[in-house]
């Protein structure tokens, strides 16, 4: 789960219950009115489960919206005791009726939908995957079928014998989201289920791993497995395969890259065989912008949209990009459903130039709400707007000067006296954003000196641009509990944690350094170093939507505040020796002694 963020910092997520049209009646008969509507359909610790993950939507024959996802009883955790359910909406998603239990957990995991409706016959064909409650390595996929637009349902039926390889034996995904009929060339009809599996530990323990094809060409009665992309490297890594029928019959399918080492956090392939085999492995595709995270593609028309949040890093920005060229390429920028949180999603054409997006979101993580979006494509060409959650002025208040040529001064907080003595409960400085605090992906050295007595707690010397699980961040803070400093950074690469042996909680004076400089990550506290690998990347990264300054004294949150004395905080964009950094003002790009208070 993603930390909360305080109220300065967390983006405005406004939900619509209606339609409203941007463009009045009279206007639209020269040009389409842009049209947008959105509401919770799942909500967090509602009809007895701790939250639901994992959407995928259909719209049956009659016009019913099937919407699916995981009821997750205990946690929001993907193992345990889960549930598959279902909402329907027989008014073109203007009203849910009551949840519906598809396919009882009890106690295991029911999860990863993948529904696909046979136009041919009406029915729903609803593909997920099972796995025991306590070990989300044993996994095997199951089928089951509704010839009543969703209202119930058959026995599910599993299909391992079919469809998982004996050395696909660490993990088994269907989709998740909705899947896909063919409706051109010799293969029109057949149903195509895209899945992802690993085996002997995946890729990083060099076992196979891939995505692959399932298809029916009997309504689902029968399954075989086909076009597969297993590889023993992990150049490219497919996971959460979604798939769409392009315009001349081929397959287009568009996928999370998992841990894959090539750049680019989504993969592509194409079948022209009707799912048999890929024309080509899956290859990266680095210039769309998105996180780690399962995305949605849908052919409307003449595009192909893909729903997947925009941000670099983080699971938020919820987003539609449009391409025009079967996929190849996608616009840079998609239009924004949500900047708030943001993570699994799922499209829908509804027919009428409207589409429709259910979509996991939240305000201060992704996974309390799912939400339904509709919209139609007038509204996906209107501008973004401003980001909400980009720096805006600090409120006014006392200052500290910063002996820098950047003048980054920071504002005092919390009623402090002595801008170097934090009581633990208030106290904090605030140093906004500037540009020259943009250390990115390059060297850095943060110092400081610190005392303190604190035997438990956690207390933050400094935390710089974001707060959340994966967000790009540098932060220092002691735990004394754990009897240690912890130096920490964050990028799209991953974080890494340097931790000093020994908690330096005495009530006497310690330099403290945290610096990245060759390919390593170092802290030290008066003079004793401790080093792990640097994982690369930025420190930064994202900043065009959501980026914060550096907090002295607490997290960014207001959360974890120090109880103690912090004085002489420098930040350089270069990595300088202890024995300098009270000596050397080159690429100094914040010097704060800590030791006055102005206006």
């Amino acid at each position: 789960m993603a930390h909360l963020r305080s109220p300065r910092r967390a983006a405005a997520v406004g939900l619509l219950a209606a339609a409203l049209p941007l463009a009045t009646a009279g206007a639209a008969s020269a040009k389409t009115a842009p049209e947008f509507s959105q509401q919770v359909i799942f909500a967090q610790h509602t009809d007895g489960y701790y939250c639901f993950r994992i959407p995928a939507v259909v719209r049956a024959n009659d016009g019913t919206l099937l919407a699916f996802a995981e009821g997750r009883v205990n946690s929001c955790g993907d193992a345990g005791d889960i549930d598959l359910v279902l909402k329907r909406s027989t008014d073109g998603g203007r009203t849910w009726g009551p949840l519906q239990v598809v396919l009882p957990g009890n106690g295991d995991t029911r999860g990863n939908p993948a529904p696909v409706v046979d136009r041919r016959t009406g029915r729903v064909v609803l593909m997920t995957t099972w796995n025991p409650g306590n070990d989300d390595t044993i996994r095997h996929p199951f089928v089951q079928t509704s010839d009543d637009d969703g209202a119930t349902w058959s026995a599910a039926r599993d299909l391992t014998a079919e469809l998982v390889k004996p050395e696909w034996n660490s993990w088994y995904a269907t989709g998740p989201g909705h899947a896909v009929q063919l409706q051109h060339g010799p293969h029109k009809g057949r149903l195509i289920v895209p899945a992802n599996h690993e085996g002997d530990g995946g890729a990083l323990k060099g076992g196979p791993q891939g995505g692959h094809l399932n298809y029916s060409d009997d309504g689902g009665l029968t399954w075989k497995i086909g076009a597969d992309d297993t590889r023993t490297t992990n150049d490219v890594s497919p996971g959460e395969l979604s798939a769409t029928e392009l315009a001349d019959g081929r397959i287009y399918v568009n996928a999370r890259d998992n841990t894959g080492t090539d750049p680019g956090n989504r993969n592509t392939a194409t079948s022209s065989d009707g799912g048999l085999t890929f024309d080509a492995p899956f290859r990266t595709l680095p210039k769309i912008d998105a996180p780690k995270v399962q995305g949605s593609v849908l052919r409307a028309g003449k595009k192909i949209y893909l729903s997947v949040p925009d941000h670099p890093v983080t699971r938020e920005v919820m987003a539609i990009r449009s391409s025009t060229d079967d996929g190849r390429n996608f616009q840079k920028i998609g239009k924004v459903i949500n900047w708030g949180p943001s993570a699994y999603s799922d499209l829908v054409d509804l027919g009428s130039d409207h589409l429709g997006l259910l979509y996991e979101a939240g305000q201060a993580g992704p996974y309390e709400e799912i939400r339904w979006a509709e919209f139609n494509t007038a509204y996906l060409a209107t501008p973004n707007g401003t980001p909400p959650g980009l720096p805006k002025p600090p409120e006014p208040g006392p200052t500290t000067p910063d002996q820098s040529v950047y003048k980054n001064d920071g504002y005092v907080r919390g009623g402090m006296t002595s801008p170097s003595e934090f009581d633990g409960v208030d106290d904090y400085i605030q140093v906004p954003w500037d540009k020259s605090l943009d250390l990115g992906a390059s060297d850095f050295t943060w110092s400081a000196r610190f005392r303190y007595s604190d035997t438990t707690g956690t207390h933050t010397i400094l935390w710089a641009y974001r707060v959340g699980s994966g967000a790009p961040e540098i932060w220092l803070r002691a735990e004394p509990a754990s009897n240690h400093i912890r130096g920490v950074i964050t990028t799209e690469n991953g974080q890494v944690v340097a931790d000093t042996t020994k908690a330096y909680n005495d009530g006497q004076w310690h330099d403290v350094v945290l610096r990245r400089a060759d390919g390593k990550l170092t802290i030290s506290v008066d003079g004793q170093a401790t080093s792990v690998a640097d994982p690369g990347g930025s420190t930064t990264l994202g900043k065009q939507f959501t980026v914060d300054g550096i907090d002295v004294g607490q997290r960014l949150d207001n959360v974890y505040r120090f109880h103690g004395s912090i004085a002489d905080v420098r930040v350089f964009a270069r990595a300088v020796p202890d024995d300098q950094i009270a000596t050397t003002h080159r690429d100094l790009r914040l010097w704060l002694p800590l030791e006055r208070i102005g206006s």
